[in-house]
């Protein structure tokens, strides 16, 4: 017959925890089936003077019953048995008692002249195995001991294992969703920066990315979802997605703009998600440029022995999310022909002057750190790297924001 087994008992998994030791001691779960009551517990001691408590089951329905929480150990008679005349082997008991019960310790009994059925039952599952006729209150005590402490030291480590490997499984999961670039016949170099706000996480709320479509048009954006979950790294990408998709179909502006509200209104988890959004659109021949806001802080544009100054955002349009039926303005603007734009998430610009203070950087902050890296010759990679180092000094520490830095340079 089957043995009913508790659906929370079913598989060790990473939630599996060792089982506690109560204040008041072990507790030993006999299961053995001797009809002449031949088999004797001795009174036992813990290691601090304590009586470990002796359960005894006559059959595996009945040990399902008795398996409390307050259990710790199991001793199992290998003699018991299974499931009848189909069972697989003669250790289908002890098969059965690791699923009933697969955080608890387990020992093995078996008679002296069967040493060998007693290592298949460790090799099986069991933390140990002991002959019958050397049971005694010493060597019972000691092996309950032993079985406890090892059965907690291997759960801890297949708990660790499993915790490495899904954390190896999410960092190349999300190294897979960080962008990559498709500037392939333009002559625009391309750098950005990417910093979670989640501990250990490689993928936050904020998203970029930057293509060339076929006319010479390169496109760029930068956005921040509002939130630092996980839900709101999955909704980023989402976007990220969405919008070169639709870049490639030939949309941009207010039309582009309308139909990522659309994605973004039918992917979040609820109404009150929203997100800020910049696109930069650059002519093919480089020297000008549209820009759409929608709730984002505005670029900004850098040139050769002139100061560095933020784009135009009067006319910036909602966060995506926030109104029905919304507009986002498209504002052409000049570049010239050698320049550098700097696009970026709230999280450059809202770190904190000094560990104590209440100021924030903000964008008229953020452009005289630029200005400084800028007099010093700095430029591409080593302008972001400066620049990202210059805000982290002067909050102090790491930045709690998500931050994304996207920089394009002409000339």
């Amino acid at each position: 017959m089957s043995i009913p087994v508790p659906r929370q008992r079913e598989a060790l998994t990473a939630e599996t925890r060792p089982v506690t030791l109560p204040d008041g001691g072990l507790s030993l779960l006999v299961i053995e089936d001797d009809p002449a009551g031949s088999l004797t517990v001795p009174e036992l001691l813990d290691g601090v003077g304590n009586r470990i408590r002796v359960r005894t089951a006559r059959n595996l329905t009945e040990a399902t019953r008795l398996l409390t929480d307050d259990v710790q150990c199991i001793l199992l008679d290998l003699a018991l048995p299974g499931r009848g005349p189909d069972c697989a082997d003669d250790l289908d008991a002890l098969r059965q008692v690791l699923r009933m019960a697969p955080a608890h310790a387990v020992l093995a009994l078996t008679a002296e002249g069967d040493a060998e059925r007693a290592a298949e039952a460790v090799r099986v599952g069991a933390q140990d195995y002991l002959f019958r006729d050397e049971l005694n209150d010493r060597v019972l005590t000691r092996a309950i001991r032993y079985a406890v402490e090892r059965k907690r030291a291997d759960l801890a480590q297949r708990q660790l294992t499993e915790s490495r490997l899904r954390a190896q499984e999410n960092a190349r999961l999300e190294r897979g969703l960080l962008p990559t670039p498709l500037l392939e016949g333009s002559d625009l170099r391309f750098a950005a920066r990417y910093r979670p706000g989640r501990s250990r996480a490689l993928l936050g709320g904020d998203f970029y990315d930057t293509v060339r479509t076929a006319d010479g048009t390169v496109h760029a954006m930068i956005g921040d979802v509002c939130g630092h979950g996980p839900d709101e790294a999955a909704l980023g990408v989402a976007l990220r997605i969405a919008w070169r998709t639709l870049t490639f179909a030939g949309l941009s502006g207010d039309e582009l703009l309308g139909t990522l509200q659309k994605v973004l209104e039918h992917e979040r988890a609820d109404d009150e998600i929203f997100a800020t959004l910049c696109t930069v659109d650059i002519a093919p021949d480089g020297r000008s440029a549209g820009i759409c806001l929608a709730g984002h802080p505005s670029p900004v544009a850098m040139r050769r022995g002139l100061p560095p100054r933020l784009l135009p955002y009067e006319a910036s349009g909602p966060a995506l999310g926030l109104l029905p039926h919304a507009r986002w303005p498209r504002r052409q603007v000049e570049l010239g022909g050698q320049w550098s734009l700097l696009m970026y998430t709230d999280g450059l610009i809202e770190g904190r002057v000094g560990r104590d203070s209440r100021q924030r950087l903000g964008q008229e902050g953020m452009v005289e750190i630029l200005a400084r890296q800028l007099g010093a010759g700095l430029t591409g990679e080593a302008l972001l790297d400066s620049t990202v180092t210059e805000v982290r000094a002067l909050n102090g520490g790491e930045l709690t924001d998500d931050l994304a830095v996207l920089l394009l340079d002409r000339g």
